[in-house]
């Protein structure tokens, strides 16, 4: 694992790049270039381990390339959870609540990676404050929809114990739509 120029990963890939990134969705390129200037960023070798259970979870990550394989740390054996891509973070919720890490972050395969420090965080919200918003909502996004694959994983677990199915005309959605909302707007 080596330290790059965040400068350069611009040079290198271009703005529009970045610009993406799901988390950076609508961030101004000067808020973005203001993260890959003062933010760490790193490259990786496949199999390099970013972090390790019990760590603190003072920083997140924002893959920039390639991707990162989680693994959850429970009763002494890990278990893999999932793979995070391009333009997702990894890490944001142990910085939000406080907490050390739970599980190992492997590089899947090369990557370059944005480390992005409580520190930062906040001079980010002082220094870019209406970007600052719109990079906590991708965040908050991506994480709500964590959450929604969660539950739906915890429904399909629960049903199948059961020897059960869902009929398609009763099952809920799995995923919700701007679209599905629209005649709430009408309402108004």
């Amino acid at each position: 694992m080596q330290t790059v120029s965040g400068t350069s990963l611009i040079d290198r890939f271009g703005m529009e790049y970045f610009q993406g990134a799901s988390v950076f969705g609508a961030v101004s390129p000067a808020a973005i270039t203001y993260l890959l200037d003062r933010g760490r960023v790193l490259e990786l070798e496949r199999g390099e381990v970013v972090y390790k259970p019990g760590d603190k979870g003072d920083r997140f990550y924002v893959i920039l390339r390639g991707s990162l394989s989680f693994y959850q740390f429970y009763r002494d054996e890990f278990a893999y959870i999932r793979d995070h891509l391009f333009g997702e973070e990894m890490g944001f919720v142990a910085m939000i609540a406080l907490h050390h890490r739970i599980g190992k972050a492997v590089a899947a395969e090369d990557a370059y990676l944005l480390e992005i420090s409580c520190s930062l965080f906040y001079e980010l919200r002082k220094k870019f404050p209406a970007d600052f918003g719109l990079f906590l909502l991708n965040l908050s996004r991506e994480m709500a929809r964590t959450i929604r694959e969660v539950s739906n994983i915890i429904v399909e677990n629960e049903i199948a114990k059961r020897g059960t199915s869902i009929s398609s005309e009763a099952s809920l959605p799995l995923a919700v739509h701007d679209s599905d909302f629209s005649d709430l707007a009408d309402d108004q």
